[in-house]
């Protein structure tokens, strides 16, 4: 199931790249998307939306509504 969150400080390919790791530590076979100027990360995982939610927050970033 594909997870799509809007995450209103992304600003920058290395702010992609922070997300992308924090995510494959928990989740080493994760694939995931995030489009810097969009500013969503889509997430593919077995992992539960609140796990990914958590990594993303506790990598520095706000996911919206979250």
């Amino acid at each position: 199931m594909a997870l799509k969150l809007k995450v209103s400080n992304i600003a920058c390919d290395g702010c992609a790249d922070t997300i992308t790791e924090s995510i494959h530590v928990m989740e080493p076979d994760a694939k995931v998307d995030v489009d810097v100027n969009a500013k969503t990360v889509t997430v593919e995982s077995a992992a539960s939306e609140e796990s990914i939610k958590q990594v993303i927050v506790a990598a520095g970033y706000a996911v919206e509504g979250y």
